[in-house]
């Protein structure tokens, strides 16, 4: 993590002197972990639309943005669609990455990426780019709305186009007629990995990963789900976690864990990594819903299991693709039914569960949220605490507590000082105790929420599909500091870098300073 400003940062105005600490976020949350937090100190209470009080800029973005910005080296990186084009050579549905410039929220560069097919369950219409990226020096990872894992130079095209890869042009122009040319307004491409062609999967809806970076190995969930039926998995046989080299994007391995057969609709949980008694290890949620392998195949199920994964510490050979190794497996709803699985689709009482935010680490632990899928799946919901120091089915043996959620989730837990927050998709934010699962309040925030806390300067931060924000303090005892109202819904987490908030709607991205 590169550190622009650390420890003390002394800033002298107007004759006030103001102490705190500021850093880049260049992946989602803290470190490996995924926790949602932030040594950010000094960060707004309150923020106005109309009077632009404590409003350092804003950047318009299209029309529906479901991914989390990103800020480092200078640059906040998002994604959304094109229906506010930035350059009007890309017409019509499109994926965007958008870099600004971190000063002032002008377009440095931005990625437009042309949609996969004609069938809209492979690529959903215009839900642009829902992949928050992850950047590594100068180097940027993105999962696209194609499935690709695009790394690209985070000062794009205006140092010169590196390569290898050369075909910029090409690639923003796929589905058209004239090869457009790639100008100093575009991304520069290092390289590609077409997940689907190389990796052999089938995504659905919309791709969505945030890459986890270790070293020189690049952690991936493949989005790897049923067709436009959704009870057909058409690569039954495909990787849902793959390991790519970050250096040139070859594939280094892979899950062994035959997730793909029982899929019920998709698998968009990124993994998370953490050490447990000196061994790293990579946490991933996979399987989602269920469904039966082929007919006239041995009926297997795989139900929303948490995977612990022995991490890579070496490339294997070149040519090579090495098979993960799995430390422990916990099943995240071992009561649900286990035979029929498609039959309990649309069926709001019982079924199948399935895992759509991240698992934290945090303290030797891992907090996920598992329950009925929001779309098809029945109305329930539940918060898990899990001993990562343990081996083999930990089903039983490596909970420590759980907690009902509302009838569907969404989000990923953030935990500060022992108090861990979480939100859910009946609109409700919740306050535990991380150690105990206890819970110390809770607030309906009127309206579905999708998006994550954050917590940040003894805060939580929050946005509601309702177009509602809100801040709370993060204490044991309930305090609603602000609720303000925004231009449109809040689909991604809110992040904090350099002493901004950055809070993306629908259709902008505000950069929020104390003033």
């Amino acid at each position: 993590m590169r550190m622009r400003q650390h420890g003390v940062v002394i800033t002298l105005l107007l004759g006030i002197v103001s102490i705190g600490t500021a850093e880049d976020l260049p992946q989602w949350g803290e470190k490996h972990s995924r926790n949602m937090v932030s040594i950010e100190t000094g960060l707004i209470e309150t923020f106005d639309l109309d009077s632009q009080e404590n409003i350092k800029w804003v950047a318009p973005l299209g029309s529906e943005t479901w991914s989390t910005p990103i800020a480092a080296q200078g640059k906040v990186l998002i994604g959304t669609n094109n229906n506010q084009p930035r350059d009007p050579r890309h017409k019509g549905d499109r994926g965007v990455l958008m870099c600004l410039n971190e000063n002032d929220g002008s377009l440095a560069w931005q990625l437009v990426v042309p949609k996969l097919g004609p069938d809209p369950y492979l690529d959903w219409p215009n839900a642009g780019i829902p992949s928050t990226v992850s950047v590594d020096g100068d180097r940027v990872f993105v999962i696209t709305n194609r499935n690709e894992v695009v790394c690209m130079d985070i000062h794009g095209l205006h140092n010169g186009n590196d390569g290898p890869y050369l075909d910029e042009g090409e690639h923003m122009s796929i589905d058209q007629d004239v090869k457009l040319e790639a100008t100093g307004i575009d991304a520069d491409i290092l390289w590609i990995f077409d997940i689907p062609n190389q990796a052999g999967t089938y995504p659905h809806d919309s791709a969505h990963c945030s890459v986890l970076i270790d070293g020189d190995f690049l952690y991936i969930n493949t989005s790897n789900g049923v067709d436009n039926t959704h009870k057909k998995i058409r690569k039954p046989e495909a990787p849902s976690l793959i390991v790519l080299n970050k250096n040139n994007g070859t594939l280094v391995a892979r899950d062994d864990e035959g997730i793909g057969p029982r899929i019920f609709h998709s698998t968009w949980s990124s993994p998370a990594m953490g050490v447990v008694d000196g061994q790293k290890l990579v946490f991933f949620c996979g399987g989602e819903m269920l469904r039966a392998v082929e007919p006239g195949l041995q009926a297997l199920f795989l139900w929303p299991v948490v995977h612990a994964f022995k991490a890579l510490e070496k490339a294997p050979e070149a040519g090579t693709v090495k098979l993960l190794e799995r430390i422990w497996k916990f099943d995240c709803d071992p009561a649900a039914p286990k035979e029929n699985v498609s039959e309990y689709m649309r069926n709001r009482e019982e079924g199948p569960s399935n895992i759509k935010g991240l698992p934290v680490f945090y303290n030797n632990r891992i907090y996920v949220a598992a329950g009925g899928d929001i779309w098809w799946g029945k109305n329930e919901s539940w918060l898990h605490c899990i001993d990562a120091a343990k081996k083999g089915d930990i089903t039983e043996s490596g909970s420590r507590w759980k907690y009902k959620l509302g009838k569907h989730c969404c989000s990923t837990p953030a935990i500060a000082d022992g108090l861990l927050m979480i939100s859910d998709c009946d609109g409700t934010l919740h306050c535990l105790d991380a150690e105990t699962g206890e819970p110390y309040w809770t607030h309906d925030l009127d309206g579905e929420v999708w998006a994550s806390p954050m917590i940040a300067d003894g805060k939580v931060y929050i946005g509601t599909k309702r177009k509602t924000f809100f801040i709370f303090a993060a204490q044991k005892s309930k305090n609603l500091i602000s609720e303000i109202r925004l231009d449109s819904a809040v689909g991604g987490t809110v992040t904090a870098a350099n002493g901004v908030v950055y809070v993306a709607s629908m259709k902008n991205l505000y950069a929020i300073e104390q003033k």
